[in-house]
């Protein structure tokens, strides 16, 4: 593989929820390479416990040295979708690349749901990336290197994964059956579709508000991880890599990546393993503390 293959110079890709935590992250990786960024997410107005916007992440995504295009989208509205791809390809001339990261979480018993917040679930997680997959692949098809990426867990059907967050998990894993079902309808046409997942915790705001507070960030990985396995992917030719459930750290240790310490937030803390993580998938590098 050459050199200019590892590049996203000039490249264009639609992120959801971008405006903060992972997706910022993967978009942050791609405008160092000179790539065109949708920020395409709800939050316009700061709000008093998420940091950031879409606008503070396009100034961010130009600081960089990429291209910004800030778009206020609620993935549950299938017209909005439909527009805003339209306008990313308008605005750049073409798609290549569709990041499904967009998501909502509660973890909680089904008896301590309430089925609107399900519904929410379901909107965003499920039926937003079918939404956004559906209207990117028209514009995905004209690509040289296509891909549509999940953040979404491997399909491991264990019951500890359901019991407890049943209608998240729910939700959750309907975003990989999205991946399930796609690589196959759109492997002829030479789109990759895949999901990724980290092995530990992350540290971004779900983790900050809902999981743990200060203690889970501290036992987590920065966004940046997944920053890095995303670009990795991207700039893999779409025929090569395509229907994978990959897990950050394993998937960059096949590629050649040795140091994950740099990775911790707080290296002299354990770290949390992550929901959804297949009993089988062995940790590449140590999870305890950094010694030394």
């Amino acid at each position: 593989m050459t050199e200019t293959t590892k590049s996203l110079s000039g490249k264009t890709l639609f992120i959801t929820g971008a405006s903060r935590g992972i997706g910022k992250a993967i978009a942050l990786r791609a405008a160092r390479d000179g790539a065109n960024i949708a920020i395409a997410a709800k939050t316009a107005e700061p709000h008093p416990k998420l940091e950031g916007t879409i606008y503070t992440a396009a100034e961010e995504i130009e600081a960089a040295g990429g291209k910004a295009l800030p778009l206020v989208l609620d993935v549950r509205d299938d017209e909005a979708v439909q527009a805003a791809i339209a306008k990313t390809a308008e605005t750049f001339g073409g798609l290549d690349i569709l990041v499904n990261n967009a998501s909502a979480i509660q973890l909680t018993p089904l008896a301590q749901t309430d089925m609107k917040r399900f519904d929410l679930m379901h909107q965003i997680n499920t039926r937003g990336t079918l939404a956004c997959s559906k209207h990117a692949i028209a514009y995905l098809e004209k690509s040289a290197n296509p891909h549509i990426l999940m953040l979404s867990p491997p399909l491991d059907m264990s019951e500890k994964w359901f019991a407890g967050h049943t209608p998240y998990s729910i939700a959750k894993y309907g975003m990989s059956l999205v991946v399930l079902g796609l690589a196959g309808e759109l492997r002829k046409k030479g789109i990759a579709v895949n999901a990724l997942w980290p092995r530990t915790t992350i540290a971004t705001a779900a983790v900050q508000n809902l999981l743990g507070g200060d203690q889970m960030v501290s036992q987590s990985r920065t966004p940046d991880i997944l920053a890095d396995a995303a670009h990795e992917i991207f700039t893999t030719p779409s025929r090569e890599l395509t229907g994978q459930f990959l897990i950050d750290d394993t998937f960059l240790s096949g590629r050649g990546v040795t140091d994950f310490d740099h990775y911790r937030v707080d290296p002299s803390k354990s770290l949390a393993p992550d929901f959804f993580v297949p009993a089988d998938s062995i940790p590449p590098a140590n999870m305890g503390p950094v010694k030394g």
